[in-house]
Order: structure tokens, then sequence, then C-alpha cells
């Protein structure tokens, strides 16, 4: 493992505000496919994926020669809102490969080009429209580092960041939070039945149909469902967060469908742009969009060449359910491997837990946790931690991934495991 040098332009210069690279200390150079490379030529599989955001894999080529074909052509890079042929080839791609093959019917906002942007215009939407300001969110949710992304986010750590109070918001228990000894939803249908509860008349819901910051917890399809009806039945909104699991992460190209329900809006960021560039869309039903022009802006609103490797994701993978039925194949692959691993691990209080092609291996405490992660860098092998206490390794292969390469990282993987019981 090549380390920085204390004196690098890294630690002089960079803020301590700086993360990931603290677990990867090497400089990287180039990435292609399924893996990294620094600087010395060492690879590194990556299952980080970006967070999430290169579901497609690294330098996806078909991606690459639709984005450099665009910019040979000067093809406009900066546009705000305005109408651009590569915004046009993505709505229209868009439409035909997801929204009527589902029959959606949503409208499309273009936010500024982070998830946090998206949860931000969602909430203010859910406000405009409903005239309320309370919004319900769940344990151990994550929606953004922005300050009304962060009043529905439950970590304690990343909320404190925000120096200030963050009001209008109350959490509610996610699915399995009482481990199935309280019947669903409870708690929360109590408070919305009784005057003297407290609880103002919520504007919206906001959820993660899989929390993956907060420990990779699934929530069940009837828990979904459930939750629908609830927000039908008591007039809110309900969001779906699918800014990390969305794009394919779970199989579908949206989380929800498993579920078989219509949120009334939807927010997605990371992978929609299929290579990494910043985009974001906010997407509701059409009676909601009740937007003045220009209320919710941005300079970076219109990422063009964005929209190009967008629109060539859409044709290359979204056409047809390949792409959906390998993700689908491939989780009870991972599962299988993972279930044998902690069977092998003798330690009490390993746990498996996942959808598609996103996994979390829950130890008991975070800092084995860490140490699992650490040994895999140090082979060749870029993981992550999520949880509350940093105790779930936290698997995101890309979803092009090769089988040799999935084998190879849960080979990995079951070996750092072993080495740090």
């Amino acid at each position: 493992m090549t380390e920085l040098a204390p004196s690098s332009v890294f630690e002089t210069v960079e803020s301590e505000v700086r993360s990931y690279c603290r677990a990867w200390p090497v400089v990287f150079e180039r990435a292609s496919g399924s893996r990294l490379y620094d600087e010395q030529g060492r690879p590194y599989l990556d299952f980080f994926a970006g967070a999430g955001s290169l579901n497609y894999g690294h330098n996806n080529p078909v991606l690459k020669r639709a984005l450099l074909d665009y910019l040979a052509d000067d093809g406009i890079t900066h546009g705000l809102d305005m109408s651009t042929t590569a915004k046009r080839g993505f709505l229209e791609a868009f439409r035909s490969a997801v929204l009527e093959p589902r029959a959606l019917p949503y409208k499309v906002m273009f936010p500024g080009p982070t998830g946090t942007n998206a949860v931000e215009a969602a909430l203010k939407l859910a406000r405009k429209a409903t005239g309320r300001e309370t919004v319900v969110s769940f344990t151990n949710a994550f929606h953004g580092m922005s300050l009304g992304s962060l009043a529905v986010t439950g970590n304690s750590a990343k909320r404190a960041g925000a120096g200030v109070t963050l009001p209008h918001a109350t959490r509610m228990p996610f699915d399995h939070y009482f481990d199935g000894q309280v019947p669903d939803f409870l708690w929360f249908e109590r408070l919305l039945q009784d005057p003297g509860s407290g609880l103002d008349h919520p504007a919206a819901v906001i959820v993660e149909t899989v929390q993956g910051e907060g420990g990779i917890n699934v929530a069940r399809a009837e828990w979904l469902r459930a939750l629908a009806d609830l927000c039908r039945r008591h007039d809110m909104l309900l969001i779906v967060d699918d800014i990390q699991m969305g794009c394919g992460r779970t199989g579908d190209f949206f989380s929800f469908e498993e579920a078989g329900i219509t949120p009334d809006i939807v927010t997605l960021s990371k992978s929609i742009s299929g290579y990494g560039l910043p985009m974001a869309l906010c997407l509701f039903r059409p009676e909601l969009d009740l937007w003045e022009p220009g209320e919710h802006n941005g300079t970076f609103r219109g990422n063009n060449p964005a929209f190009v490797t967008a629109t060539a994701a859409l044709d290359a993978y979204w056409r047809d359910d390949a792409l959906r039925e390998r993700t689908l194949g491939r989780a009870d692959r991972v599962e299988r491997a993972l279930l044998d691993l902690c069977g092998d691990d003798g330690r009490s209080g390993v746990a498996v837990r996942g959808r598609g092609l996103v996994w979390g291996l829950e130890f008991a405490d975070g800092e084995r946790a860490e140490a699992v992660c650490r040994r895999a860098f140090e082979t060749g092998l870029l993981l992550e931690t999520s949880g509350p206490h940093g105790e779930v390794v936290k698997l995101l292969p890309p979803l092009t991934a090769t089988d040799d390469e999935l084998d190879e990282g849960l080979g990995i993987l079951a070996r750092s495991v072993r080495h740090t019981a």
C-alpha cells in the first residue's frame, strides 16, 4: 500500500473535512470498469462505486463515446435551464424507456445537480402543495447534508454539523426497528388520530426503501404498501428518496417497483447520469407542478454533458429487462456467499441483509467492520462502512461487474473477515 506523505498537498492544503481518502490513503490516477488504479499502477476492485454513482462502472465505453462525440461537436456544456438538444434527448429517452413502460405520469424537474438539492426541492414542493410544514422521516434515514435534508436525516453526528436547530421534522420507526414486536405504524397512526398528540398534520412522509447510510436496512414490500396506504388515508404526500437505490441498484429501475406503489414525489441523483457526472431529478405527479418560474433554480441545474451520458445509459441498459434480470440473479449469488461467510465466521451476531446489488454485513461493533474494510483495501478491494455505529460493511459493486469480478470481490471480503476474526 502506498501511503500519502505527511507533507503532501492533501495534508497541507485540503480541509480536515476530507473523509474517504483517510480510509484509502493512496492517490488514484485512472479507472476503468470495476477497477480504480493508483499512481503506482496498482488495481483496486471497486465495491463502492462512487457511493452508488457508478452503477455502470467507471468510464463505461458506451457512455464515454457519447460524451466524447458531444464534446468534440462543441455541444453545450453549461446552459442553466435553457432548452437544448441534450436535454430534449434525455427527456424523450426518460419518458420512453422509464416512465411510459411503468405507466408513471411524473413531471420531471431539474434542481441543482446533487441529491440533497433534489430532496430540498421535494420538501419545498410538498409544503407548497399542502400548506403544511411538518415532514415525517424515519429512524436511521439519510437524505443529504443541506439544512432541509439534514432535518429529515437521523444520524446525530451529521445533524450536529448544521450548527442550528433543524425544525419541522418528526421521526418515526423504520421497518424492523422494534424487531417485529410492535405492529407496523402503531405509533404513527395513534399520533395522527389523537388531537392531543402534539403532531402537526404532516405535509409529507419521506422514506428510503433501503437505507444505505443507515446500515442497509431493507423495508419489506408489505411495509411500504402499508405506508403508502397510511399516507393516502391521512392526506400526506409520499416522497421516496431513490437517490442511492434507484437506477437499477435493487433490480428494477426504481426501488419501489417491487412494492407496487406509486409515490407522489421521487428524488433521483447519483447514477442517473450514468457516468458519475453531477445530475439530479425531482419527479412528481402533474397536479403537484405548482412551481412559479424560477421559484427553485440554480446555476448548474442543466448539466448537458450529464444529459448526454444519462441518455446513453437509458438506451444501453433500460430498453429491455436484461440488466434487471442479471442484477436479480446476482443478488441470490451474493446472498448465498455472505450467508456462507457468516456461517464460517463463527461469531454470534453477524447478520446479512440487502436487495439486488446492495448488501450489508453487520458486525457486533464498528471496530471490526472498520478492520474488515481496512484489510480489504490492503488486499485490493474498496468497501465502506455504514450504520449508526459504522458496524455494517457495505457492498455496492457496479451492476456491470463481471461474474469473475463479483467472485473476486466476495473472495477478498471473505478472507478479510476471517483475517480479523
